[in-house]
């Protein structure tokens, strides 16, 4: 079927029920149907439904002159919530993502400089952890804040320190609490080395991140659109062992659409 020979804003219709990768596709297809797949009409529906609310969290004012340019500026890590918190969208669903910085995470004792430091980042901060032997990091979010009708992973994203110790010793608990749903297991918190044998099922591998950072997978949850706002628990703790251990860096936990 030849699309010119449909009016332009039923064209913009019919891309707006695609993809944002498909939208982008209707470029190569003629010069009218660009036109219409580069429409604000077209470009709010892949939009986040609550974007106007997002927009007002930013610490930064946003420019766009057009809801596309719009859409591939929120790809791009944005700090919300007086910096606290750093929200983007999926270049190729729009599917909504946050990062939870250090700073938004409840650490035992992380306010007392004897046991955690605060070292910044560019865009926010990180907490090095001194010298501790209770560790617990805790993360909580609203399902609203998220993409409905979506699976999410949740990660610890963090480093480890050369002068590292003890972390280690003892498996770390990990956890992800939504309403009724429980997911758990256990990670030996050291940096992936590929010559480490896993053999506990429920045993969680730190993965190494482009950005040069490590993450922890904490759990994964689907997110429906039943309308109830309940809130996501995230946890890693270590508290059965009375050893002093440190060197553990945070950046934060991000929760992302799973792939």
């Amino acid at each position: 079927m030849n699309l010119d020979v449909l009016p332009q804003d039923c064209i913009s219709h019919i891309i707006s029920c695609t993809s944002p990768r498909d939208a982008c596709r209707s470029a190569m297809v003629s010069a009218r149907a660009r036109r219409a797949g580069d429409s604000d009409s077209v470009w709010e529906r892949f939009l986040p439904a609550d974007y106007k609310q997002i927009l007002s969290r930013l610490v930064s004012p946003l420019v766009f002159s057009s809801k596309k340019e719009l859409y591939f500026k929120l790809c791009n890590p944005l700090l919300i919530d007086e910096g606290k918190k750093s929200f983007s969208i999926s270049k190729a669903t729009g599917k909504k993502r946050y990062m939870l910085s250090a700073r938004d995470l409840s650490v035992t004792w992380s306010s007392n400089a004897l046991y955690w430091s605060w070292k910044p980042l560019l865009q926010s901060s990180a907490a090095e952890l001194r010298t501790i032997c209770w560790l617990e990091i805790q993360g909580k979010i609203k399902t609203n804040m998220l993409s409905p009708n979506t699976t999410y992973e949740a990660y610890l994203v963090v480093k480890f320190a050369n002068r590292a110790y003890g972390l280690d010793s003892l498996p770390s608990e990990i956890s992800l609490v939504v309403g009724n749903y429980e997911s758990h297991g256990i990670v030996y918190l050291r940096y992936p080395d590929s010559n480490k044998m896993f053999s506990m099922k429920e045993e969680r591998i730190p993965c190494k991140r482009e950005d040069g950072w490590v993450e922890i997978e904490l759990g994964e949850f689907y997110n429906d659109d039943g309308g109830d706002d309940e809130e996501v628990k995230m946890s890693l703790r270590e508290v059965k062992g009375h050893h002093l251990k440190g060197g553990l860096i945070i950046e934060g936990i991000e929760i992302r659409p799973k792939d």
